[in-house]
């Protein structure tokens, strides 16, 4: 019994805990030696998107995440790279403990309109143009 609990022991000694927490014990964060830039992802996308344009490149809340955000074909979206360069995903992350959907609203905060440069001169205007609140709506009659 004796052998097999030094057995064990040395076996333990020889391979520390520690490593299995990588920065997270020395307070480094990944993101300072791991880097993507604009081309590197366009290398990477361009044979799974077609015509893609990277607009943005940034860190999430998730470690060990970039946030590509790009435009293929007239459309804004977004994409998640790990930092090995070898995976991505396209989906939703959710923070669960705010129940927020981040994609989504990251996704609203591109698309946002600026409804102050919309050009109204050939507008056809219901109501008071002074109005407090502006409703504008598009048709196509053809």
């Amino acid at each position: 019994m004796s052998k097999i609990f030094f057995f064990l022991t040395a076996i333990l000694l020889l391979f520390p805990v520690s490593y299995s927490f990588a920065f997270q014990t020395k307070g480094q964060e990944c993101s300072k030696c791991h880097t993507l830039k604009k081309e590197e992802a366009l290398a990477l996308l361009k044979d799974l998107i077609q015509n893609p344009k990277i607009l943005d490149i940034k860190t999430v809340p998730v470690k060990s995440i970039w946030e590509v955000v790009l435009e293929s074909n007239g459309k804004k979206g977004i994409v998640y790279i790990y930092f090995s360069k070898k995976h991505l995903f396209s989906g939703t992350i959710i923070g669960i403990q705010g129940k927020k959907n981040l994609t989504q609203d990251r996704l609203v905060e591109l698309n946002k309109v600026n409804v102050s440069q919309i050009p109204l001169k050939d507008a056809l205007v219901i109501g008071d143009r002074s109005a407090r609140h502006t409703v504008i709506v598009f048709d196509d009659p053809d």
